[in-house]
């Protein structure tokens, strides 16, 4: 089945939503490289009696302003849990009235939750060098917070492997994910996010490898102007609730030039964030890039300004992504702009959900009021493997409005064959909308499961929106 538009292959379902559609050249940006292997498990010590308090070396003169958490009785065995000299050495650091660094040699060191507060000393927070490696205890039972490594309230500091990278592994996989819970609904019970980022601002984070997390593997809350590049994070895809980056409430956001492959969303953009920006990422396995999920809570505060390009998706459950919970209260999310986007073999490239629902338990006949506007799709390229390459499900009472795909060409690919399948190809589900007066659109349609082969449609069905896949530049109003 042929069509003229430059090989579209779009299956889409409709729901309540303002489109417009236009075609422009083909994206010259985007590339396909390999995904990065996952990288290897740490073993698993078991936990070592912790030293007594006054057996630490608490008052070692610091070399050039660097607190060596060794110096302070951290070892580097694997299994002895030295979470009370990191954090004498973290506060040594952290008064110190001049520059000064928090160093972790190379080495394996075990690490129960820690907590590295500030502000510290004139509100100039140490710089944080690690070159070991961290393990988190395995058992749930250490944890009495939602995080392993957590810094709080500190500003203007990098953190970075150095010319090593440095690695944090979680342990997830020894008991953390399998908690009954992980099975039994969507979430875990109990959820651990490796390194938490709160009220944090002008940091720098790179040259790091995140890996099996409990939860979250690293998290932003309440925190802006924070560059991420260069960071690693890995987990199984079958690995339950691993998000690798989660940011909520926070602002001015760069995530850059990294590899994320893990068990639940590669990025995930929550309430109350401004002006967030992921490019250069690489990711899969997992569930794509998302804004969302949105409208959970009462209260909670507008997205603004999501900005996600130059990426490769590969092998992912999902996309791109925008999730909203149905019956959620009113919010906002806005400006959002979705461009060159490489995808491979992904099942669902492009989905608006307002009717997000992972434990099916959901009110689904409240609509979300959460209100989408402003949404821009342009230069999507690739393969997926479902019968819906782009899918829309808007509220009903509160409709999307200002959604654009522009220069959309993703091919069919049948599991396990090269054979590729259809282009110019509209999916409308029953109760939808579509609007194609007296428009020979030059592909088959889809209606209520009925196939009318290139038909000159002169109907209308009911609703708000409207779609139409056509030989030339046409802009569609509801």
């Amino acid at each position: 089945m042929a069509c003229s538009m430059r090989n579209i292959a779009v299956f889409i379902a409709l729901f309540h939503v303002t489109i417009v559609v236009a075609t422009v050249p083909p994206c010259q940006i985007c590339g396909s490289p390999n995904l990065s292997p996952l990288a290897p498990e740490a073993a698993s010590p078991e936990l070592a009696p912790i030293p007594p308090a006054d057996s630490l070396e608490t008052n070692k003169a610091p070399k050039d302003g660097v607190f060596d958490v060794t110096e302070y009785g951290a070892v580097a065995d694997g299994g002895t849990e030295s979470s009370s000299a990191f954090s004498a050495a973290w506060n040594a650091s952290c008064d110190h009235p001049g520059n000064s660094a928090f160093y972790i040699p190379e080495g394996t060191f075990l690490v129960g939750p820690i907590s590295f507060p500030g502000p510290c000393y004139n509100n100039r927070s140490p710089n944080i060098e690690i070159r070991g490696t961290l393990l988190a205890p395995i058992s749930l039972s250490a944890f009495q917070s939602s995080n392993w490594i957590a810094f709080k309230n500190l500003q203007g500091f990098t953190l970075t492997g150095g010319t090593k990278t440095a690695k944090l592994d979680g342990q997830g996989a020894a008991e953390a994910w399998k908690q009954s819970s992980c099975e039994k609904s969507d979430r875990c019970k109990k959820l651990i996010t490796s390194i938490d980022f709160i009220n944090v601002s002008h940091a720098t984070i790179s040259s790091i490898t995140l890996s099996n997390s409990k939860g979250f593997h690293l998290g932003l809350h309440g925190s802006n102007n924070i560059n991420i590049y260069n960071v690693n994070i890995f987990a199984p895809g079958d690995s339950p609730n691993t998000d690798g980056i989660h940011v909520s409430h926070s602002s001015n956001i760069n995530i850059f030039s990294s590899t994320i492959g893990v068990g639940d969303d590669c990025v995930s953009i929550g309430p109350g964030s401004n002006n967030i920006s992921v490019s250069n990422v690489q990711c899969g396995p997992g569930h794509g890039i998302s804004v969302g999920s949105l409208g959970k809570y009462k209260m909670e505060k507008d997205v603004v300004g999501i900005s996600v390009q130059n990426c490769t998706i590969k092998g992912t459950q999902n996309g791109i992504r925008v999730k909203t919970w149905p019956g959620a209260p009113a919010s906002n999310a806005s400006n959002m702009t979705f461009e060159d986007i490489f995808m491979i073999n992904v099942s669902n490239p492009i989905i608006i959900d307002q009717e997000y629902c992972p434990s099916h338990s959901c009110k689904t006949n409240e609509p979300s009021l959460v209100k989408l506007t402003d949404i821009f799709i342009r230069n999507i390229k690739g393969t997926y493997n479902t019968k819906s390459a782009v899918t829309l499900l808007c509220s009903s009472e509160v409709p999307c409005e200002n959604v654009q795909l522009v220069n959309i060409s993703l091919n069919y690919v049948e599991p396990d064959s090269p054979r590729q399948g259809l282009s110019c190809v509209i999916w409308v589900l029953p109760n939808s909308y579509l609007d194609v007066p007296n428009k020979d659109y030059g592909g088959d349609l889809f209606v209520d499961g009925k196939v009318t082969h290139r038909p000159q449609y002169t109907g209308s069905m009911q609703a708000s929106s409207s779609w139409v896949c056509g030989r030339d530049e046409r802009q569609i109003r509801s």
